[in-house]
C-alpha cells in the first residue's frame, strides 16, 4: 500500500507568472517533486523486507535514503501551499507581531530568510520554522532537503532554492528569484501554519513526573 502520494497543485501551472513561470512548476511538481514521493515509499519497502529478511546489510543507505526523500516530499508539500496566485504585500496579526518581536519587524525577518536562502550551500531550502523547545519561530537553512535543518522545528514558510527550481527562468541568478518569491508568498497560509504551531505541544517539557 502507498504510504505517501503526490498532492495536487492548489492552482494551474501558470498561476504563479511572472513570478515562477508554467513550465517550471509542471516539472518541478510532476517530475522532482514525483520522484521524492516515489524514492520515499521505495526506501519504506526497502526497509519492510529487511525486516522479513532479517538482512539490514545496506540498511544506512536506506535510511539515508528515507530521510532525503521524506524530507523532500514534506517540503514541497508545504512550499506548494505557502504559494498563491493573490499572494504577496506583508502579514498581519500575530504573525506580524512575532516577526516585530523576533526579528525587529518584517524587513529585519526578510533580510534574515533572503540571506538563509541564498547563502544555502549547494542545493537546498531558506526556512522560517517553529521552534517548539524555545517556543518561538526562527529562520533556518537546509541543505538538500533534510541537513543542517534543525530537529523538533515545524515549517512555517520554505523556499525552495534547488536549480530545478528556478533555473529556467532565472538562470544563475539565485538572488532575483528569492526576492520575488514575496510577491507570491500566502501569508494566510504562513499565519494559520504558525497558529497552529503555537497550539501543538510536539516537544513536551520533562517535568520530572513519570
Amino acid at each position: 500500500m502507498t504510504t505517501y502520494e503526490l498532492p495536487e497543485l492548489p492552482y494551474d501551472y501558470d498561476a504563479l507568472e511572472p513570478v515562477i513561470d508554467e513550465r517550471i512548476m509542471e516539472l518541478h511538481h510532476d517530475k522532482h517533486h514525483q520522484g521524492y514521493v516515489d524514492g520515499a515509499n521505495a526506501a519504506l519497502d526497502q526497509l519492510e523486507e529487511m525486516r522479513g529478511s532479517g538482512d539490514f546489510g545496506d540498511v544506512r543507505a536506506v535510511k539515508r535514503s528515507l530521510a532525503f526523500n521524506l524530507s523532500g516530499h514534506v517540503n514541497h508539500t508545504v512550499f506548494w501551499q505557502n504559494m498563491h496566485p493573490d499572494g504577496g504585500g506583508e502579514p498581519g496579526g500575530d504573525l506580524a507581531d512575532a516577526l516585530d518581536e523576533h526579528f525587529g519587524g518584517f524587513d529585519g525577518f526578510r533580510q534574515d530568510f533572503e540571506a538563509a536562502a541564498k547563502n544555502a550551500e549547494g542545493s537546498g531550502w531558506g526556512m522560517f520554522v517553529y521552534d517548539h523547545v524555545a517556543d518561538k519561530p526562527m529562520v533556518a537553512a537546509a541543505e538538500n532537503h533534510q541537513n543542517q535543518h534543525p530537529q523538533g522545528a515545524t515549517p512555517l514558510l520554505v523556499l525552495d532554492v534547488w536549480e530545478h527550481a528556478y533555473y529556467l527562468q532565472y538562470e544563475n541568478n539565485r538572488g532575483e528569484y528569492v526576492e520575488s518569491f514575496w510577491d507570491v508568498v500566502s501569508w494566510a497560509d504562513v499565519e494559520q501554519r504558525y497558529q497552529q504551531a503555537q497550539q501543538a505541544d510536539a516537544i513536551p517539557v520533562d517535568t520530572g513526573t513519570h
